[in-house]
Formats: structure tokens, C-alpha cells, sequence
């Protein structure tokens, strides 16, 4: 009854901008490829990965063409049957997916939002694999421990105009599921999403009195140099993402974020899921999303989203 009741006393009339200016919040934006397609054409690149999955599909696959991802099949696994039907061994589909987003070139609106990020210390996180975000803030990238640095998974690099003590509290921007630049660490594939759950389980579950669940030396537990500590210390807001069930990695964040308040209640911080009116939410993704603590806000356009907000606010 809890939850319901939780649900009855949100803002019905909540918008990104409110958000954007409410003091109360430590918020951190987490981006996803939406950024990328907005006011967006084939001809400047900045276009949906299905598309690429396809392109690469049509080039590389020994199995019938497709049009489009049938039904029955996440576009994790459409690329994980790729790899798996791929007409040789030495095709590097990561490579060469990386090599598809090469002429992907910062917009406006990619200025405008990291600049605001920027001058207001607030953390970004993204999914997305090139750097049009960073590409006005810096073009080198940091390591919070060069020694312990593995291009696999740069979970503890990131791009600032100065070097990070605190993720939570600091502008940075990291990247969840890999980076152009480090081809081998971008997650593509169900089984790479299944990587990346592994890893984060060993970051957040081990040990004793670095546990973060153990609620000891929460400064310290195994994640703080990484952008995990900003999933569980800074009030969350989602744009530009379907956090359908594609994003199996982050679904799954989601859910231990939420058996982590639900533990301990006074660390409890917001998250919002800020979409477009014609962005159509699925029955089950508005329940996964009230179910992990997450209010879906509705803007009327994508103006809403990636321009006026950030320009008036």
C-alpha cells in the first residue's frame, strides 16, 4: 500500500524544467541515443542503432536479410545473432560499428545541455558511445587510476574540464555502456550487457565493510571511483532513453538502486523518466518504472526535451 500511496501524491503537472531548477535535488541527466536523433537527418549520421545493427546485418550476416528486427527478439540478441551467423571470424563487428558513428559530429543542443551540466557541477551519464557530448568540455580522457585502467570496461574514466574527487557531486561525464574510442567496450549484445552485470554484482556485493549494502563507509566501497556511485547517490533523470527491456544492464541497476533505498530509506533519492507525449509507454515499462521508484514526467515535444528547458532554465 506503501507504494500506491507514494504514487497518489506525486506531481501529476511535473516538467523537465521544474526539475531542472528544483535546489532540493542532487540530480544527475542520464542521456541516452534520443540526443542523437533529434532534428536529426541520414545524411549527418546522428541516427538510430537498429539502423546500424541492419547495415551491419546486410553486410555481414550468412542468414536471410532483414528490414528491420523481427518480432520476438531484443536488438541485444539481434546483434548477438549476428556475431553468432557472421560470415567469418575475423569481422570485428564492434570495430566496425564504432567506425559507423565516425562522421557523428555535436549539435546545438549537445553544447547547450553539457554546458549547463557543466556550469552547475551536475554529473552526466550516457549510454551512448561517441563523444558529442564531451566533445566542447574536453578531448582527453581521464582515469581516475591509470594503473588499474582497462579499455574493456572504462568505468572509472570520464570526460571534465577538471579532475574528479567526488562522481556524485562533480560534472563529469561517463559513459554506462562503453566508448567510440575503446572499441572493445562498447555493449552491444545481450551477452556484454550479461558481462556488465557480473562486474557491477562483484563491485556492489563484495566484501564486508565495503559492501555498499552493508551501509559501513558508504565513501568507500568498491563502485566510488566509477559512475556507478552516482546511480546510487544522486537523484536520477532519464532523457532521451526507452529503458525498455533492450536495456537489460541498466533495468537491472535499477532494481538493486531500489533494494538499496528500500534498505536504508534516509538515502532515498528521486528518479524521473522524461519523455515526449508521442514516445508510447508500454503497460509493463510504466510498471517496471513506478516499481523502481521512477516518475515519468511528460513534455508535449521534443523541443521540451533537449532545447527550451535548458535554455530558459
Amino acid at each position: 500500500m506503501g507504494g500506491l500511496l507514494f504514487v497518489c501524491y506525486k506531481r501529476l503537472d511535473l516538467k523537465l524544467i521544474d526539475i531542472l531548477n528544483d535546489e532540493s535535488l542532487k540530480p544527475a541527466l542520464v542521456i541516452g541515443n534520443g540526443i542523437n536523433r533529434y532534428n536529426s537527418t541520414k545524411a549527418d549520421g546522428n541516427n538510430s542503432w537498429d539502423r546500424m545493427l541492419l547495415e551491419l546485418w546486410h553486410k555481414h550476416s550468412r542468414s536471410a536479410q532483414q528490414m528491420s528486427a523481427p518480432q520476438g527478439i531484443s536488438l541485444t540478441e539481434f546483434y548477438d545473432a549476428l556475431d553468432l551467423t557472421k560470415s567469418s571470424d575475423e569481422i570485428n563487428l564492434q570495430k566496425e560499428f564504432c567506425g559507423l558513428m565516425s562522421c557523428w559530429a555535436p549539435k546545438s543542443h549537445h553544447v547547450v545541455i553539457s554546458e549547463r551540466a557543466q556550469n552547475q557541477g551536475v554529473p552526466i551519464l550516457t549510454t551512448n558511445f561517441e563523444e558529442t557530448l564531451s566533445s566542447n568540455i574536453a578531448s582527453d580522457i581521464t582515469h581516475f587510476d591509470s594503473k588499474s585502467f582497462t579499455d574493456f570496461y572504462p568505468w572509472e574514466s570520464y570526460f571534465s574540464d577538471h579532475k574528479v574527487r567526488d562522481p556524485a557531486t562533480e560534472f563529469a561525464i561517463w559513459h554506462i555502456n562503453g566508448m567510440q574510442r575503446y572499441s572493445r567496450s562498447i555493449r552491444l549484445g545481450l551477452s556484454h550487457y550479461m558481462g556488465s552485470v557480473e562486474r557491477a554484482r562483484r563491485l556492489i556485493h563484495k566484501g564486508n565493510e565495503s559492501r555498499l549494502f552493508s551501509g559501513k563507509n558508504v565513501d568507500e566501497w568498491l563502485g566510488y571511483q566509477s559512475w556507478l556511485h552516482v546511480v546510487f547517490n544522486n537523484d536520477l533523470v532519464f532523457i532521451g532513453l526507452g529503458l525498455d527491456t533492450t536495456e537489460v544492464f541498466l533495468r537491472w541497476l535499477l532494481i538493486e538502486r531500489a533494494k538499496y533505498f528500500n534498505q536504508f530509506h534516509q538515502r532515498r533519492k528521486k528518479a524521473y523518466f522524461v519523455h515526449a507525449n508521442d514516445q508510447t509507454l508500454q503497460t509493463g515499462q510504466e510498471l517496471f518504472l513506478n516499481s523502481v521508484g521512477i516518475q515519468v514526467i511528460h513534455e508535449s515535444s521534443y523541443d521540451q526535451l533537449y532545447r527550451t528547458p535548458w535554455e530558459l532554465s
